[in-house]
């Protein structure tokens, strides 16, 4: 439970950086419930504390020796109990390779573990970003096909099979929606208890889609089961995903709802709709029953 003077540290801080960043190009709040929550929270020392965890960006751009501007994306969100904890961050660019990402985000996590507990740090966090960037801009200078080809050997296509106990909120609804839409992931959600969310595309865009869902408040949910595929260096990474797609977009299914409150789905509408789809195998896995 986040208290008021947490609260009140993470609103502080996050007004800060939006006068130091003050275009949206620089720093933007992925969710601005969330803060309208927590300001909420923290101005009418409301008796509910928030539910959803602040998520940002910060975007960095930092020029070489060679006057070659490298573009890094800082994806952050505070736990409930920050300052008191670490906050979480991954840091992207398309000026990293795989393994230079990899190696920055490693350091960059030991470092908040050793000094960013207590009090607020973003500044600290991005200082030690640009005192250290080039460290891993400079490990590896590859020529322009040789960067491609390392990301080409990487790309995987990605399919999550997420469960939940239940999926009531609005909100939380919507945002399925919205994120599924801005990472470019196709696949369906259905509301209800249980609750089933299917998100497919490319494996970071999963990623991401999961480190946000994961982070809103849940009775219980977790990846029932995922689908991994390498693609071909050879093909057209966006043409591959397209081929690999079982669903053209991501919207919300009911299967003729029942039940005392409305929220329970016809199970073997879902099984026709899965074995439609080609992906009737998944139905035991939520289930533990074959379909019919």
């Amino acid at each position: 439970m986040t208290s008021y003077e947490e609260a009140e540290a993470q609103i502080s801080e996050l007004d800060l950086l939006c006068s130091m960043f003050p275009n949206e190009d620089e720093f933007s709040v992925t969710d601005q419930l969330a803060l309208a929550e927590l300001r909420d929270y923290t101005e009418k020392r409301a008796a509910i504390t928030p539910t959803f965890q602040i998520q940002f960006t910060l975007t960095m751009k930092l020029g070489d020796t060679d006057n070659v501007q490298h573009v890094l994306s800082l994806h952050c969100s505070y736990p409930s109990h920050y300052p008191n904890v670490p906050p979480e961050i991954v840091v992207r660019s398309p000026s990293l390779v795989r393994s230079q990402q990899a190696q920055l985000n490693s350091d960059l996590n030991t470092y908040l573990i050793s000094n960013c507990s207590g009090d607020v740090c973003m500044l600290s966090v991005t200082e030690w970003v640009q005192d250290n960037a080039e460290t891993y801009l400079n490990t590896v200078t590859p020529t322009d096909n040789q960067q491609g080809e390392a990301t080409s050997e990487d790309a995987i296509f990605t399919r999550l099979w997420i469960y939940s106990h239940h999926i009531y909120n609005k909100y939380k609804r919507k945002y399925i929606l919205d994120w599924s839409k801005e990472l470019g992931l196709s696949g369906f959600s259905m509301p209800g208890k249980p609750g089933i969310v299917c998100v497919e595309g490319a494996q970071e865009s999963c990623e991401e889609f999961w480190s946000r869902i994961r982070k809103l408040t849940w009775k219980r949910i977790l990846i029932r089961h995922r689908e991994d595929v390498q693609l071909s260096s050879s093909a057209s990474e966006t043409q591959e995903i397209q081929k690999l797609r079982k669903f053209p977009g991501l919207e919300e299914k009911a299967f003729d709802v029942h039940g005392a409150r409305g929220n329970h789905m016809d199970l073997g509408q879902l099984y026709q709709f899965l074995q439609e789809k080609g992906c009737a195998d998944i139905f035991p896995m939520y289930f533990g029953i074959e379909g019919r």
